[in-house]
């Protein structure tokens, strides 16, 4: 069933947004304080969470469409859709969406409604100053919010993207850089969300190099960084021979789901393949390939891949229910509309 992001979110409720931000610029933060948390990051020791950080880094092509996730209404209407589902832990995405969300938090509770970030997980990005397209884009320093701040605003982690290039000695910077931010969060005992990633350089920007030799080593090099990596989990690509990868640590992994290809079954396949790959694959840090799930329904996207990380679904459960979850309680918003 085809999501219409507009209908689902509509413009006046980013109205009521724009104008809480403009007379009452603190309460992101006063939600954010009051925010019922749960226990334990991973209650069940794996975990279901939706990356929605691509603007604040200049990526916002889906497909052919180059500004297609600049659209705040519809990206915002998207992740909301995701984070609908009971098998979404929670949301990994720059301070300015946090807010968002949390202000439409407040609303739907002044309107009646439960508080749906309740007991999910919020998870801010650390570093998006390495520009798609920059000359500078390799030196990714800290250009978010500090894990002190994610402590004070009780936020639930912290995530630093570690893109490796052999060839560009400004790699040695991000490096640096997120070596100190690993040992401020870990004195705040703040869960990390590393992705380290090795990368090439190609015409345009950079590659991940997606093969189980460079992951491997990559994983090894990454769990070693910083004052301890007690409180560290790795978002890591599939690849073949992932029991490789899976060999190179003892901290848990998260697959990532790459580019968007407009259908997220192929993601789907790989999931479930990597989380036979070891005891430490230990579920999805996933964006695109479920926000934009082609005309499909983001909803359906989620519980397919929630499915097989909470439910212990297999491949063809989590298909059938990819083709049956879309389209429910698509009016979820309109008490406050």
């Amino acid at each position: 069933m085809s999501f219409k992001a507009k209908e689902f979110l509509p413009s006046s409720i980013l109205e009521q947004v724009t104008e809480l931000r403009v007379s009452d610029p603190e309460l992101p933060m006063r939600v954010a304080k009051e925010r019922k948390r749960r226990e334990s990051v991973a209650p069940t020791g794996r975990l279901n969470i939706l990356a929605s950080d691509h603007p604040a880094r200049r990526v916002t092509r889906v497909g052919g469409e180059a500004l297609r996730m600049a659209d705040r209404q519809e990206y915002l209407a998207r992740t909301l859709r995701v984070l609908q589902s009971d098998v979404v832990d929670g949301v990994l995405a720059t301070m300015d969406i946090i807010e968002d969300l949390l202000v439409i938090h407040d609303l739907m509770r002044r309107a009646g409604g439960e508080g749906f970030l309740d007991g999910k997980l919020l998870v801010a990005s650390l570093n998006r100053a390495g520009l798609l397209g920059s000359s500078w884009e390799i030196d990714d320093p800290m250009s978010g919010p500090t894990p002190a701040a994610c402590a004070e605003w009780r936020l639930d982690g912290t995530k630093v993207l570690l893109r490796l290039c052999d060839s560009e000695p400004d790699s040695l910077k991000t490096l640096l850089a997120t070596v100190r931010a690993i040992s401020e969060q870990t004195a705040l005992r703040l869960p990390m969300f590393l992705e380290s990633l090795p990368v090439e350089r190609v015409e345009g920007g950079y590659r991940i190099i997606k093969t189980a030799e460079e992951l491997t080593r990559t994983a090894g090099a990454a769990s070693a960084l910083g004052d301890s990596s007690r409180y560290i989990w790795l978002k890591l690509p599939y690849c073949e021979n992932y029991e490789m990868v899976a060999r190179a640590t003892t901290l848990p992994i998260l697959l990532l789901g790459g580019e968007p290809v407009g259908d997220v079954r192929p993601f789907l396949g790989e999931l479930e393949a990597g989380l036979k790959a070891g005891p430490n694959v230990r579920g999805a840090l996933v964006g695109r390939n479920v926000l934009f799930p082609g005309d499909g329904d983001p909803f359906a996207a989620a519980e397919a891949a929630g499915g097989l990380v909470h439910r212990g679904w297999t491949l063809g459960q989590a298909l059938d229910a990819l083709e049956t979850a879309g389209g429910r309680d698509t009016d979820w918003l309109a008490r406050i509309a």
